[in-house]
């Protein structure tokens, strides 16, 4: 199996699962692994703090990586918000949204990542009108659950 070939069949399950992405056909699901690149981190590596800018979806290979609200105040403790392993995804949002990162990512092990960065994904979208078509039907029907709830 090529490398292509085995980024295809682990990213794919993963990328049927993230909500902007699960209802896309599987040659769109190929364009984006086509532009996921794979980084490899040691374990407490921060991979963003709460308050920076959303740039990136992180989707994990192997490893564990904890989510977490950093201290308030000296002498507290992070609230942790999850604990993520293999084939969880994460930071999704950022993609389509300029929002600000609404907490912290550390790596709490080893851990291989795909990344599909912002930029990426934005010329993707601009190259191609069905992708974009799709996400935005996506994100409006997001959002309108997102309002009824």
């Amino acid at each position: 199996m090529t490398n292509e070939n085995a980024d295809i069949a682990i990213l794919l399950p993963i990328l049927k699962k993230i909500p902007l992405f699960e209802t896309l056909e599987e040659d769109l699901h190929k364009e984006i692994i086509r532009r996921i690149v794979l980084m490899y981190y040691p374990a407490d590596y921060t991979l963003f703090n709460e308050g920076d800018e959303g740039d990136a979806l992180y989707l994990i290979k192997s490893g564990q990586v904890e989510i977490f609200h950093p201290p308030e105040e000296e002498g507290d403790l992070p609230t942790k918000v999850a604990e993520l392993g293999e084939n969880d995804f994460f930071g999704e949002m950022a993609l389509v949204s300029d929002a600000p990162r609404n907490a912290s990512a550390k790596t709490t092990s080893e851990s291989e990542i795909f990344l599909l960065s912002k930029e990426d994904f934005k010329n993707l979208v601009n190259s191609n009108a069905h992708l974009a078509e799709q996400i935005s039907s996506t994100m409006i029907s997001r959002m309108k659950q997102n309002e009824k709830r």
